[in-house]
């Protein structure tokens, strides 16, 4: 494997700038909220792009918390570059996500235990088979028992990682007859690059709209309303 240079094309954080933990939320407005918030003497470590990375410290542990983009594609890089250049042992994605499942309703958060997708991503791994990314063991334990002391429904079970927002169909039907429960677009890639790198990944996701209903959060409320999830996230930490 070729090592890059610190920084790296995409993270012009310096050497030892990131926490062996690092909570990736999608947007940069959600981490720089998660930052300002929730972390102790956060100080900022990245912002090219404006892909805004910070590290502080939780209830004395120290944690950093950096956007990940839209997509597989845009954490593909990000993870990739956090587990093998800066050392990041766990990455925590914290999201949003389309409710498959009828039984769950808005704010619910749901851990993905396995990621279904249709993303290009897992063919650059040249697998001769099918990939099946799963998320870290230990990390799913502590998220578990983290999630029976909010006062919120808490689901594990398979996620679907799709490359298509807007499809034009509706999928719900399809995904759960797998028992998929919800749909979002990062967590394979992030999944399959913490295997390949021998470490540790978990996405744990708000129900921001649904694909049974069609309800769904403001753009507000997606990104500073997921408090028992950044909660959540930041306990495992």
């Amino acid at each position: 494997m070729s090592h890059s240079p610190i920084p790296t094309p995409h993270i012009n954080a310096q050497e030892g700038a990131f926490a062996e933990t690092v909570l990736m939320p999608g947007d940069p407005l959600r981490a720089k909220f998660i930052a300002e918030n929730y972390l102790e003497n956060p100080v900022l470590v990245n912002n090219l792009r404006g892909v805004q990375g910070y590290t502080g410290t939780w209830k004395g542990k120290r944690v950093s918390v950096m956007a990940s983009g839209m997509g597989c594609p845009s954490i593909g890089i990000y993870s990739y570059e956090l587990f093998n250049f800066y050392d990041v042992k766990n990455i925590i994605r914290i999201g949003s996500a389309g409710a498959v499942s009828p039984e769950l309703k808005l704010k619910d958060i749901v851990i993905g235990m396995t990621a279904y997708t249709n993303s290009g991503y897992v063919n650059s791994f040249g697998f001769d088979g099918n990939l099946a990314p799963c998320c870290s063991y230990e990390l799913l334990s502590k998220a578990v028992e983290a999630g029976k002391k909010l006062d919120c429904n808490v689901v594990c079970g398979p996620i679907y990682s799709s490359d298509v927002f807007y499809t034009g169909r509706n999928m719900q039907p399809e995904l759960w007859d797998f028992g998929i429960l919800a749909v979002e677009m990062e967590a394979a890639a992030l999944y399959l690059n913490a295997a390949r790198a021998k470490k540790n990944a978990l996405t744990i996701c708000t129900i921001s709209d649904s694909l049974v209903t069609g309800e769904e959060l403001s753009g507000e409320e997606r990104q500073i309303g997921f408090r028992n999830m950044m909660e959540m996230g930041l306990s495992i930490a």
